[in-house]
């Protein structure tokens, strides 16, 4: 379904968008400077100082990533140089409707202007009544966004993607959604680049008998709260471990206000691993390869350095998952579903792309013209043995 609305944007348009805005909600229109104002002007000072803290790390901590061009003389006069270009326009998609996410703005939308991108679009469906977020649009100001849209769901991924006679298309989306976000986006990839097939936000605490059960607890449920579809794992080598994290979660979740949605995911989702030994437990969270890793063990910094497969990891008592999530400056755009063991966070290099630049001297062909045309005889391409020899040839004739 998510394919077909895609395929439907990108033949109709605009007529698509906004028959599918009505029927599924999200809206289509783009938002105006005037709208954005009046956001930032009736957000809570305290909020926006939070929104502008959090771009300031998150700024200062991408700003490291920046890449660097560099050359390499792989023999005398043969010199390759890698060449790093940003993209000229990218599509920052943010869940919104019953709830806003102003933290993904900063977190996909600072990276893309660090990366010197020249045009950063925020996609982020309405409210059923109409409205956007006003501390959302306040983070989209701060953050730098150069354009917004009220649009949302698989259709607002066909419009970045494709183009419509409203929207210009980009070179890539990047930024969390629902399942019908993520079926767009592996739709769509190819047409532009994507980040990552995003799924349910999960976490995993490598705990021991030194750790605290309330602390496990709480770390287990800050990332189950994002939805009742969220893995919440506890893998520890003491046995009695899960029977006292569990009557702590009885404890915390009648305080918290998503308890139910808590209570599901716990339900349907958590999972309580008793490891032999911490090499085990190491082992398990490795082949897991989780998007939030926390460590409660007695050596976190130790245990660290063998945790290989994460998508964020928080080392001991005083790191927790939301610090990440918010202010540390680190990208909370991560991998999810095992895919941590190859991929990682969102980063200023997903914003553009490397070329390889290769410039040759006469002496530095022919230092390694054998191998050219020793390789391409061997392979039966007598063009790619010609282009070298060619060249020599021509230069006996002059």
């Amino acid at each position: 379904m998510a394919a077909e609305i895609c395929d439907d944007v990108a033949t109709r348009g605009d007529t698509a968008l906004r028959e599918y805005g009505e029927r599924f909600g999200g809206g289509f229109r783009p938002v105006t400077d005037a709208e954005i104002d009046a956001a930032v002007a009736g957000v809570d000072g305290a909020l926006l100082d939070a929104i502008e803290s959090a771009v300031a790390n998150v700024r200062a901590y991408h700003s490291t990533q920046v890449p660097v061009d560099a050359d390499f003389e792989t023999v005398p006069g043969v010199t390759i140089r890698r060449r790093w270009t940003p993209m000229t326009r990218v599509g920052c998609y943010v869940p919104g409707g019953k709830a806003a996410y102003p933290s993904t703005v900063v977190m996909t939308v600072v990276p893309a202007k660090v990366a010197g991108t020249g045009e950063v679009v925020v996609c982020t469906p309405e409210s059923p009544d109409g409205t956007l977020s006003p501390a959302m649009l306040a983070a989209c100001r701060i953050a730098g966004a150069d354009e917004v849209w009220a649009m949302g769901g698989a259709q607002g991924i066909a419009a970045m993607a494709y183009g419509t006679e409203s929207v210009a298309p980009v070179e890539a989306i990047v930024g969390p959604g629902n399942a019908w976000v993520t079926a767009a986006k592996l739709a769509v990839y190819g047409v532009c680049s994507i980040d990552l097939p995003a799924g349910p936000s999960e976490v995993l605490v490598l705990a021991d008998h030194t750790s605290e059960p309330r602390l496990v607890a709480v770390d287990l449920l800050c990332q189950a709260e994002h939805g009742p579809d969220s893995p919440a794992v506890l893998v520890t080598t003491d046995p009695s471990l899960p029977a006292r994290v569990e009557a702590e979660l009885d404890r915390l979740l009648p305080t918290l206000d998503r308890s139910g949605i808590l209570e599901q995911a716990l339900e349907d989702h958590g999972w309580a691993v008793v490891a032999e030994d911490l090499a085990d437990a190491i082992a398990f969270a490795n082949d897991y390869a989780g998007e939030h890793v926390s460590i409660a063990t007695e050596h976190p910094e130790e245990v660290a350095k063998q945790v290989t497969a994460a998508g964020s990891v928080y080392i001991g008592r005083w790191a927790p998952e939301s610090a990440g999530d918010y202010a540390t400056g680190a990208n909370h755009v991560l991998p999810t579903g095992g895919l941590a063991a190859a991929c990682g966070p969102l980063s200023v290099e997903d914003f553009g792309s490397w070329r390889q630049e290769q410039h040759l001297t006469r002496d530095g062909l022919a230092a390694i013209a054998d191998t050219i045309t020793t390789l391409a005889t061997a392979e039966g391409l007598t063009a790619h043995r010609l282009a070298t020899q060619i060249r020599f040839e021509d230069e006996e004739q002059l």
